[in-house]
């Protein structure tokens, strides 16, 4: 697939965002232990806003036709995007009351109300992030987002992005070993993806036609020069590059981060700000290799061997 950098910033920021906004509602809804005082988490939920605000904004950009997107809103029983289009606009409102209620207090003092909107909050949330995975994740045609995996790498790391955030903000409490484990979390659940569409059990040209005692080769594609299905599901990377991106990835959004984070501790304020800015950068890069990775099945019948 084209990989398109509106959309890589939606799924980057927004995903920040909404993992950053989750880690706020677990601690006012359940205490996770975040020692953060009302100024500085109601400063976080506004920062989580921002950023899911300007990564839906993001998203409008890879749009045909923007005047229509009200139109996605009505599929919500069959349609992946209309639920994280209802859910993610339901969040603002259910915030916003949230902050209302626990505004210049401490959330437990906040009684029942406030910890009852924080798990709706942090409901919403997950909802819509689970909803931007699996936008990838329903499509059977193409093998390498048809899995598990896709919805639950959006989930890894989002939460882990929040987490690095929150240890810029503040060190204190239980965030310093929240966020390196959900970095080893998340980079494990990575590199399984990795190893998984790294293996060869996609459809091929031969299962595509039914052919299953020769080998079938493509002669005449049809046309001439590219068309929209070519350049759009038949992007192609060199596997040598593909496999560097890969050690980038792993590297900057997992590896390094977690290295800087053991090796100079989580109190480290400028250690923390490059961890965070190196696992947003190695982060994407994820999503970039997730979509200039994905083999759309028609590319079977455009000359591919297999995807």
């Amino acid at each position: 697939m084209h990989p398109a950098i509106s959309v890589i910033c939606f799924t980057l920021l927004s995903g920040a965002g909404y993992g950053l906004l989750s880690l706020l509602c677990m601690d006012s809804s359940v205490g996770i232990g975040l020692e953060l005082s009302a100024p500085r988490r109601n400063s976080l939920v506004l920062v989580s806003l921002v950023l899911v605000t300007v990564g839906l904004l993001c998203s409008t950009f890879h749009l045909a036709n923007p005047k229509n997107a009200w139109r996605a809103f009505f599929r919500f029983r069959t349609s992946w995007l209309s639920r994280e289009g209802v859910f993610a606009v339901l969040l603002y409102p259910v915030v916003l009351m949230w902050l209302f209620v626990v505004w210049g207090d401490d959330p437990a003092a906040t009684g029942v109300p406030g910890r009852l909107l924080a798990l709706l909050t942090l409901l919403l949330s997950m909802a819509t992030l689970f909803s931007t995975g699996m936008i990838y994740a329903c499509l059977k045609t193409i093998r390498q987002w048809n899995t598990a995996l896709t919805p639950a790498n959006y989930l890894l790391l989002g939460l882990m992005l929040g987490a690095l955030i929150l240890l810029v903000v503040s060190s204190a409490g239980s965030i310093g070993k929240i966020a390196p484990g959900l970095i080893v979390i998340a980079g494990s659940a990575k590199a399984i993806y990795f190893y998984w569409i790294g293996q060869p059990a996609g459809p091929t040209i031969n299962s595509a036609l039914g052919f299953t005692r020769a080998t079938v080769r493509l002669l005449d594609v049809g046309h001439g020069t590219g068309n929209f299905l070519t350049d759009e599901f038949g992007y192609q990377v060199a596997q040598a590059k593909l496999m560097w991106l890969r050690v980038i990835c792993l590297l900057c959004a997992f590896v390094l981060p977690l290295l800087l984070l053991s090796i100079a501790g989580t109190d480290s304020l400028p250690v923390n700000i490059v961890a965070l800015v190196v696992a947003f950068g190695g982060v994407f890069v994820e999503r970039w290799l997730f979509f200039a990775e994905a083999r759309h099945v028609v590319n079977l019948y455009h000359g591919a061997q297999s995807t």
